[in-house]
């Protein structure tokens, strides 16, 4: 079993309020998920509430985009903690992290936040011996930029 920890950061012109929004409800997602475009097809549901704490997120699709499920375990203006369950094309469960950091703001500048994201858990069975040959760094960190950079963009063109 191998523990692995993927961050990537990055600073949005955008209130932590209003990032926060994006994040915090999985009906959201569909805007800036690096995932979304894996599968045209892809079944989503949602369970509980809009957003915040107890929020639930299950979808189901290809090959590329597998099953799993996603609940909002904590929740405030900083911080929102995920509980991710894979079940296709591999069983995990990890967590992830969004932090919201206000960066001071630069007089006559719209103010920003910087975004860390998270992901943490243990690579286990067969996973734990692909992650001998590539990290999960290297597998999603790449998925991770391009979320945020899609983040990034919806954030600052709803504050533009």
């Amino acid at each position: 079993m191998a523990e692995f920890e993927v961050v990537r950061q990055a600073v949005i012109a955008a209130e932590p309020s209003r990032i926060h929004e994006l994040i915090d409800d999985f009906h959201e997602w569909i805007k800036w998920s690096p995932w979304e475009d894996l599968d045209p097809q892809l079944q989503r549901a949602y369970k509980g509430p809009q957003a915040g704490v107890g929020a639930q997120y299950t979808w189901d699709g290809n090959r590329k985009a597998g099953r799993g499920s996603m609940e909002i375990m904590s929740s405030d203006d900083r911080e929102i903690g995920i509980r991710i369950a894979f079940e296709k094309p591999f069983r995990a469960t990890n967590q992830a992290t969004f932090e919201l950091k206000p960066v001071e703001a630069v007089t006559g500048r719209q103010p920003s936040t910087e975004v860390v994201w998270r992901m943490t858990g243990q690579q286990q069975g067969i996973m734990a011996l692909f992650g001998k040959v590539m990290s999960m760094d290297k597998l999603i960190g790449k998925d991770f930029e391009k979320g945020l950079g899609r983040l990034k963009a919806v954030a600052e063109a709803q504050t533009a």
